[in-house]
This record gives structure tokens, C-alpha cells and sequence, in this order.
């Protein structure tokens, strides 16, 4: 399961040369049964049969839903999981009772008995909300046809977290932001994009830190607004922060091009030449990597490539590559060689007029 596609991994997308992905979930869980929290393992299990005889009977533009029990999967592949945003580092924890749904080209995600019953998601490369939300609503519609989901007339969807209650969606973009950082504009972004509502994380989220300039936002309120609102709320925000980073992106050439053509190709010689390399110097390396390929330095590598790279360079997915765990030295030595294996001579310069 770990080795097959993933399709914000391998596709292109809306505005990719920020945007890596997007993502959309839906908290819900059956009224009946307890929240996983409390649950008792007859209750997780029951959980589990349920969704999973929901599934069977559920059509979509997505293909034949697979159930795929976590406790059948090793570490590494979980891990592996992890590292390509289909489920949580809290999903991957606890495997007992516990699974996940996903379609052929993992589009769509849905993890059962993480912290609420069901965490239907649907990840798109690029700026996609409309059509995540498209996809995201008729799963959802298709669930409740047989489902019975906690639902209050005055409060909406109830969940696990408070902070889930009401239409329980988070909506989320990934982008990649190395200008604005570089011209020391991000703490300002940052502060103006949680004034907003929004919430700014790292590359994995909640209490993750930021590394290669990658930053999440998604809304913080889902209780009191529709999902329509929330969904253009994030869509309004993304706009002027993309045409911040390419306003940051002109002043760096106009101002400042021969040391960004020196960083980009520093990048691309060391990532195609180093025989060690951690997790915090590969993705700062192929962020600026990315930022070349964004100004129209190199070209011959493509966005899903990268953001493949990106996916390769995280601990998790290079000990899933290799099958076997790894100590951090060994982990360095991997991530080095598969980087240079898949990169390769791919880049090339661009234009030869300085």
C-alpha cells in the first residue's frame, strides 16, 4: 500500500509553483457509540464494521473505496502513511480497532477511530477547493445514507474537540512561502493570517514545526459559519499571500538575482552530490530547489517531482523505502542516495542570458 500512487504526489495542480496541496476534512462520528476517547474495544470494533460495511455500498467519481485494517500494516508502513498526509501520527499509534479507507489513486481518505469516528479527507495537488469540497460533501452525503452521525440542531456536527463542532471541516492549504521569509516579511503574515481566523503549522500540522518554508493553514473556526464560508475565507487568504510570495519573488530577482541563481544552484549541486544529508538540510535545500524552478532558473523538474522529494527526504518514508528501520546515520546516508537517485541530471539551466 505505501508503494502505490498517490495523487497529490503524482499529479500537477492549480497554481503548484506555491501551492503544493490541498486538503479537505470532515470530523463526524455515529451517534450511537461512543467516542473513541472512551470507547471500549468492542466499541471500536463495531465502529470498524459498520464504516467499513457503509463503504461497500458507497459509488463515486473516486472508484472503489478499500478497507484497509492498520494492525495488518507494519510500523514502517504506517509510518510511510504518515509521511504522504494520508493518515495521522496519531492514527499510526494505535492500530488496534483501527483503519483507514482510501481510493484507488488516494485521493481519498477516511481513518476510523482516530480522534473522532470517522476523518474523511480528500487531498488534491494544488490550490483545489472547490473540487475537494465537492468530492469531500458527496462521500460524506454517500456515509449518512447509512450512518447515523451525532448530530445537534443547535450546534451541528458534535466531535471529539470542541474546536470541531458545527460543520466539523477543516479546509487547508500547503505552501510553500521562501520569499516572504527571505525578505522578513513571514512573522507579519503570520500574525495577519491568524487575525483572520486561520491557523498557520507545519508540514504535518498541529505541533509540527515548519522546515523547507512548507507552512499549513487551515481555518481554526468551524462552529457559527457555513462551510461555503470557511472554504472561501481560506480561498480569499491564499489569494493575497500568493501575490505576496510573487511580489517577494520579483524584489529577490530584481534586486538580489546573481546570489538567488547562486543559492538555487548550490542547492541542486549538493542535493545531486551529497552522500549525507538530514532532514532539515534536505528540505531547506529543495526549497530552494523549488524556488529555482518557480523563478524560472531550472527547468527539466516538475512539481510533483518535487513534491515527491519532499516526502522522500521525511525519516519515515526513507525507512519505508528501505523496508527496515534506521539509526539517524544510516537514515542520512539513505536519504542522500534516493535524492540523488531521483533527481538525478533531471534539472537544467534556463536562459543563458544573466
Amino acid at each position: 500500500m505505501d508503494k502505490k500512487a498517490c495523487k497529490w504526489l503524482e499529479d500537477p495542480g492549480p497554481q503548484q509553483e506555491i501551492v503544493l496541496s490541498t486538503r479537505i476534512r470532515l470530523a463526524r462520528n455515529i451517534a450511537t457509540l461512543p467516542f473513541p476517547q472512551v470507547a471500549k474495544p468492542q466499541d471500536l470494533a463495531q465502529v470498524a464494521s459498520q464504516v467499513r460495511q457503509s463503504a461497500e455500498n458507497i459509488q463515486g467519481p473516486w472508484g472503489k473505496l478499500h478497507y484497509q485494517p492498520l494492525e495488518e500494516l507494519g510500523v514502517l508502513q504506517r509510518k510511510s502513511m504518515v509521511a504522504k498526509h494520508l493518515i495521522s501520527p496519531q492514527l499510526a499509534q494505535e492500530a488496534e480497532n483501527r483503519g483507514v479507507l482510501l481510493s484507488p489513486e488516494q485521493e481519498l481518505a477516511v481513518m476510523v477511530n482516530e480522534e473522532d469516528h470517522l476523518r474523511i479527507q480528500v487531498l488534491l495537488p494544488g490550490l483545489d477547493l472547490d473540487r475537494a469540497w465537492a468530492l469531500a460533501s458527496q462521500l460524506d452525503d454517500s456515509f449518512e445514507e447509512s450512518l447515523d452521525f451525532a448530530f445537534s440542531e443547535e450546534h451541528g456536527y458534535l466531535t471529539a474537540c470542541p474546536t470541531n463542532v458545527g460543520t466539523g471541516i477543516r479546509a487547508s492549504v500547503m505552501v510553500h512561502l521562501p520569499a516572504i521569509t527571505m525578505v522578513n516579511q513571514i512573522k507579519q503574515l503570520i500574525h495577519g493570517v491568524t487575525q483572520v481566523g486561520l491557523a498557520v503549522r507545519g508540514l504535518y500540522g498541529e505541533g509540527t514545526e515548519v522546515v523547507g518554508n512548507i507552512y499549513q493553514l487551515s481555518n481554526q473556526v468551524t462552529l457559527g459559519r457555513t462551510e461555503a464560508e470557511i472554504i472561501e475565507n481560506i480561498r480569499s487568504v491564499t489569494g493575497q499571500i500568493l501575490e505576496q510570495e510573487q511580489q517577494a519573488r520579483g524584489v529577490l530577482l530584481g534586486n538580489a538575482k546573481a546570489q538567488i541563481e547562486d543559492r538555487v544552484y548550490r542547492a541542486y549541486g549538493i542535493l545531486t552530490q551529497a552522500r549525507i544529508l538530514s532532514t532539515q538540510e534536505a528540505m531547506s535545500l529543495l526549497s530552494d530547489l523549488r524556488l529555482g524552478v518557480g523563478l524560472g532558473l531550472i527547468g527539466g523538474i516538475s512539481y510533483p517531482q518535487l513534491n515527491q522529494l519532499v516526502v522522500t527526504a521525511q525519516p519515515s518514508a526513507v525507512q519505508g523505502i528501505m523496508e527496515r528501520e534506521l539509526d539517524p546515520q544510516q537514515r542520512d546516508y539513505y536519504r542522500a542516495a534516493l535524492i540523488r537517485e531521483r533527481l538525478g541530471d533531471k534539472a537544467r539551466e534556463k536562459g543563458e542570458n544573466k
